[in-house]
């Protein structure tokens, strides 16, 4: 499959902004399943300085400051992006069990590698560093800290012995049909608590949630960011930036490596989700962030187009 995708965000400040300085995450990554064809800004005012890295975890970021007054900022991201159709990488030994993968996680590095290439039956080193990095994402970070009262509301899925993989399509499976889907209750400041108190949230939530039941069973999950197509009832005449950013998460399994899950849509992500960026939480992976001198108060408006391309 083939994309267009237009994400523009645009400020409008009550007083004049002199000075601002600012990051975007909001060009696609390229991996095993997506291909970014292109990618490119659109900036108004003009920057005075546009610089592009690689972050820590492998992410896209452009900074651009702005030197020159302004009333209102327009970021405009343009991306032609290829998804891979098919399911999700396979392996023999993605059906090893929870409690081994936690086992291999939680072992020293070496230990680790050789459990792994047991399980594999073959001699497995190219993955070496896959594995000694999803260890970082065993860890609590700023959105996501491990508790008790997640371990708890898991515990339902992680039955002794069960495969992973299926241990957690259970556990996404549960969060649909356990939580509402709630715009209107959660901010980015929302604890997880009152998430799993009240049992409400959004796309950022639920990936959260689900990240921190993981964690609080020793396993390694991370955050994505990014799209998913949506499409429009029949009868119903698609509205040109009526889409919006989405999340989800991803579980690592030794020696298959990293695999996809969408709770606010109870599938496996495999042609219609464009990957942005993945990080440890929203944190990490923010779209567009960033410091402005002056301004006043201010309004936001966001508006996402993903666009099949025939």
């Amino acid at each position: 499959m083939r994309f267009n995708i237009t994400h523009t965000t645009t400020y409008h400040y009550s007083q004049p902004v002199g000075l601002c300085q600012n990051e975007a995450r909001l060009q696609p990554r390229e991996f095993w399943r997506q291909q970014c064809v292109s990618s490119r800004f659109e900036l108004s005012p003009e920057p005075s300085d546009f610089k592009e890295r690689i972050d820590f975890f492998g992410n896209r970021v452009a900074y651009f400051a702005i030197q020159q007054s302004h009333a209102k900022l327009t970021v405009t991201a343009l991306s032609d992006v290829i998804i891979h159709s098919g399911l999700q990488q396979q392996n023999p030994i993605s059906s090893i069990t929870w409690e081994e993968a936690r086992s291999i996680l939680q072992s020293p590095f070496i230990q680790a590698q050789s459990q792994v290439r047991t399980l594999a039956q073959a001699n497995w080193t190219e993955d070496d560093f896959e594995l000694m990095d999803a260890r970082q994402y065993l860890l609590d970070s700023p959105m996501v800290v491990s508790s008790g009262d997640l371990a708890g509301y898991a515990g339902a899925s992680f039955s002794p012995d069960r495969p992973l993989i299926d241990a957690v399509a259970d556990l996404m499976r549960r969060i649909y049909n356990d939580f509402t889907y709630d715009p209107a209750f959660t901010t980015i400041a929302t604890p997880l608590s009152d998430v799993l108190l009240h049992r409400r949230g959004v796309c950022q939530d639920f990936a959260h949630l689900a990240i921190g039941c993981l964690r609080s069973y020793g396993l390694a999950a991370r955050y994505v960011s990014g799209y998913i197509e949506s499409t429009p009832m029949p009868g119903v005449q698609r509205l040109v930036g009526a889409d919006a950013s989405h999340a989800w998460f991803a579980v690592y399994i030794p020696g298959t490596g990293w695999c996809e899950f969408d709770p606010t849509n109870n599938k496996m992500p495999t042609d219609q989700h464009i990957t942005l960026a993945w990080g440890r939480d929203y944190s990490d992976v923010t779209p567009l962030k960033g410091v402005a001198y002056g301004g006043g108060q201010h309004t936001l408006l966001v508006s996402v187009d993903v666009m099949r391309v025939s």
